[in-house]
């Protein structure tokens, strides 16, 4: 019983010398989990999915003030991001997601003039009204 309190006890605290064949077993078995687990165990997925630009729609156009008006969707948010009111934090999650998904505005320099959260029936965000300047 002691050798197997012994084992347990050097395998916990990574006792074992290096070159060893228990150290090399114990790397073998760590390289065998890494490389072999399934990837949705971790969840470790970007948050964009492939229906992402569906979350974000063009609403009005105005070539004069070369500004566009883009409705959000909250569910595209964080729910900690999600603000009744504009806040600092909400229009920098509002820009990172445009401009990682619509496609007239990656790669381009753009301002957030104005956020409009539009309100469900209960009372939560449903969708946000985001104005850009271009």
């Amino acid at each position: 019983m002691r050798t197997v309190w012994r084992f347990i006890h050097r395998t916990l605290f990574w006792s074992y010398e290096r070159g060893s064949w228990p150290y090399d077993v114990l790397v073998a078995v760590i390289l065998i989990f890494v490389l072999l687990t399934p990837r949705n165990w971790f969840h470790d997925r970007p948050r964009e999915s492939e229906g992402a630009s569906l979350d974000v729609q063009l609403v009005a156009r105005d070539p004069v003030s070369r500004t566009r008006t883009y409705r959000l969707a909250a569910t595209a948010l964080s729910h900690d991001k999600r603000a009744k009111n504009p806040t600092p934090e909400l229009e920098r999650e509002t820009h990172d997601i445009l401009g990682r998904t619509v496609d007239d505005l990656k790669d381009s320099t753009f301002q957030i003039v104005r956020i409009d959260p539009q309100l469900a029936s209960d009372g939560s965000v449903s969708y946000y009204d985001v104005s850009v300047h271009q």
